[in-house]
């Protein structure tokens, strides 16, 4: 498995398997894995030909009073347990990476209050990350 840092790489990389006539599948984390993201990798792996896992710990997805600098960073043993499970690529940027501009531009996406499921105040932010590794990956599927 591969580990990469940027987005140029990302896109190569993606590419290079693309054509190589490989369907993508793309598992998005925050890392500190257990094994339900194992499992969400082997089922990628079974329904793409090329796996892509990211792992970014997204600041904006962090309230206030929310300790950022606290939550594990764990990205040995997790490039262990990717590779365990069948991942291909590792995603794992910087936030000046996922952010060149700033953390102020971002995608902002609005969920009814009525989907209680979906109302959380960091998912807009969950949304841009998402939205952002999606566009670098171009995934065939998702999980």
């Amino acid at each position: 498995m591969n580990t990469v840092k940027t987005v140029r790489e990302l896109r190569a990389a993606v590419t290079h398997a693309r054509s190589a006539g490989k369907r993508i599948g793309f598992v998005p984390t925050m890392g500190n894995l257990h094994s339900g993201h194992a499992t969400l990798v082997t089922k990628a792996a079974q329904q793409a030909d090329f796996v892509v896992a990211s792992i970014f710990v997204n600041p904006l997805q962090f309230g206030a009073g929310e300790d950022l600098d606290k939550y594990p960073r764990t990205l040995a043993a997790d490039q262990e347990k990717l590779l365990q499970a069948g991942c291909n690529l590792l995603f794992a940027p910087t936030v000046e990476e996922m952010y060149p501009d700033g953390m102020n531009g971002q995608t902002r996406v609005s969920v009814p209050a009525s989907c209680s499921t979906w109302s959380s105040p960091t998912w807009p932010y969950l949304a841009r990350r998402t939205t952002s590794s999606w566009r670098s990956s171009a995934p065939w599927s998702a999980i």
